[in-house]
């Protein structure tokens, strides 16, 4: 998550306008990820799977015209539908009305079913190999490294 959205912000910044948020918030942002990345990233080192001690894992472009990032979006797809399943159950807990409950029992079924639509489209085209935990760690790497090379 932290590698998908570090790539957004990077992308984003050309956009920002206000020399204040730039420096002050965007900036910050994408120190605050590549932070956190850094940090993670040495724990790969001790994953059990001798695929993810490979020298040869290849890297994203640097460039980003002309390269498909549909694995990356539909990533932030399944990122925002993750989230949404957090928030409704949440806000399910938290109110005290029963036709809201039930109004968010019912979006949050709807995002259940997006969340599944989004996940087997990811599955489907290799973008997430939920079930190779092997293939699953070597993408995390790679995401994870290729925003910070930028």
């Amino acid at each position: 998550m932290t590698a998908n959205y570090l790539t957004e912000f990077k992308m984003q910044l050309a956009n920002i306008q206000d020399s204040t948020c730039e420096v002050y918030i965007w900036r910050l942002s994408v120190a605050l990820c590549k932070i956190r990345l850094l940090d993670l990233l040495p724990f790969y080192e001790k994953a059990p799977i001798p695929m993810m001690h490979s020298d040869n894992h290849e890297m994203y472009s640097s460039k980003l015209i002309g390269v498909d990032l549909t694995a990356f979006y539909v990533g932030k797809l399944l990122i925002f539908a993750k989230n949404a399943l957090c928030n409704y159950a949440g806000a399910i807990t938290e109110t005290a009305t029963s036709s809201l409950r039930e109004r968010f029992q019912s979006q949050l079924q709807k995002a259940i079913k997006l969340h599944a639509n989004v996940f087997n489209f990811m599955l489907e085209r290799s973008y997430y190999p939920a079930y190779h935990l092997d293939q699953l760690l070597a993408n995390d790497l790679k995401n994870a490294n290729a925003p910070l090379k930028r």
